[in-house]
């Protein structure tokens, strides 16, 4: 009996030192669920997470990107070609048009993620087409990658012999994602389990397979979207359907105790494009200026203040948990 006791004793003092050891563990892990709408830019952040806190991109790793970035590229000249008979735009040089067709028939037949150089010739000569230019000039009227611009501008470097990506040439680019990606870093002796999951419509049920244990959620939404519409339903503007994805989320009764991190996205491409949209466009009622001095530290906490009020906030109160924040995605490193 004694021999039984003193077995059963050890054996339940290595389950409480075991218990007490994952508690202690779970004390100290945080839990991430990264939410936006599609084309938010969260699937960047998670690349800033890896830069940041995981010692960046090996070189195989950025190597595996060139067929990424050809691939995006080559649907960014794409879309604007398209675009050029939608929006019934003139060629600037009509020779540009046999560019155009020996395009559309070479991007059938190459193989996917490939740069040849008869193509990027082509590219490069339609990139600096008057036409071309000003149907790009015309891109929330129809379906664009952000990174259209840096990589056709820079086509000449990315495709030079012996091409690595650099780590800005890495966070520009662009894969549709589906399902949940998990990233795991450490910081402060805190260990941060974020997740990543597809923000089109089609990919949102599978959220709520994240939901359990959720320490904080981080909103992503682009301020750049104002003048955009869904690529699934062009009825819809992006940043509509943003905000309407955020008080969804806000109010949810699984949220109601959730710290939220509220990152308003994309400010470079939005600084650029309100030279050339108003604000009007998604929000009528707008009769501001047309500049970007409006988003000071304190602009964006009156924007979603009153989403997350409670019958019983008192006027102007922010949610105790919600805190908005303009991240700095080109440069992802600290100073």
């Amino acid at each position: 009996m004694g021999a039984g006791a003193s077995a059963e004793e050890k054996h339940s003092r290595e389950l409480e030192k075991k218990l007490k050891e994952d508690a202690e563990k779970d004390a100290r892990t945080v839990k991430l669920l990264l939410l936006g709408a599609g084309e938010s830019g969260k699937s960047t952040i998670v690349k800033q997470m890896k830069i940041i806190h995981q010692d960046g991109y090996s070189l195989e790793e950025c190597l595996e990107f060139i067929a990424i970035i050809y691939g995006n590229t080559l649907q960014s000249i794409l879309a604007i070609v398209r675009a050029m008979t939608t929006l019934n735009i003139q060629y600037g040089d009509s020779a540009r048009q046999d560019d155009a067709r020996k395009l559309m028939h070479m991007a059938d037949t190459i193989e996917e993620g490939t740069m040849p150089k008869e193509m990027s010739d082509i590219i490069q000569r339609l990139w600096k087409d008057s036409g071309i230019q000003a149907c790009f000039d015309r891109a929330s009227e129809y379906q664009l990658n952000d990174s259209a611009g840096y990589y056709l501008s820079d086509l000449e470097r990315l495709v030079t012999p012996g091409y690595v990506p650099t780590e800005q040439d890495v966070l520009r680019s662009r894969v549709k994602t589906t399902g949940i990606i998990e990233t795991q870093f450490s910081f402060k002796d805190l260990n941060f389990r974020m997740f990543d999951v597809g923000g089109q419509r089609s990919e949102r049920k599978k959220w709520i397979h994240c939901f359990e244990g959720v320490t904080c959620i981080i909103f992503i939404a682009a301020l750049s979207a104002y003048d955009m519409v869904l690529v699934e339903d062009d009825e819809v503007n992006r940043m509509h359907e943003s905000l309407h994805l955020f008080n969804s989320i806000c109010n949810h009764r699984y949220f109601a105790t959730t710290s939220i991190v509220l990152f308003l996205n994309k400010k470079d491409v939005f600084s650029e494009k309100i030279k050339k949209a108003h604000l009007s466009i998604c929000f009528p009622d707008y009769n501001g200026a047309w500049t970007h001095a409006f988003l000071r530290p304190c602009s964006p906490c009156r924007l979603v203040a009153p989403i997350r009020m409670t019958p019983t906030s008192p006027p102007g109160l922010l949610g105790p948990s919600l805190w908005p924040h303009q991240p700095q995605i080109q440069n992802p490193k600290p100073c």
